[in-house]
């Protein structure tokens, strides 16, 4: 972990999976908390229910590189049904 000279930290050395999913025709970014790939089916929250979406993109970054805030991103909920 690397603290600035104002006491904040820089970089906790931590990794994050992130997945762009689409679920109604809505991309959006969530913490991936199981291995996934682009073309994968998911469950995702949206609101008070869930949605079933596609993987569209997958990135492993940093807390300073993710696409969205680490400390605001939902998770994914599962994997959807198949069939």
């Amino acid at each position: 972990m690397i603290h600035s000279m104002s006491g904040g930290v820089l970089s906790d050395g931590s990794v994050y999976t992130f997945a762009k999913v689409e679920a109604g025709g809505v991309p959006r970014w969530y913490l991936a908390p199981f291995p996934v790939s682009e073309g994968m089916k998911v469950v995702v929250p949206c609101g008070r229910e869930l949605a079933e979406g596609t993987v569209v993109r997958v990135e492993t970054c940093t807390r300073q590189t993710a696409p969205v805030p680490v400390s605001r991103a939902q998770e994914l909920a599962g994997y959807a049904q198949k069939g």
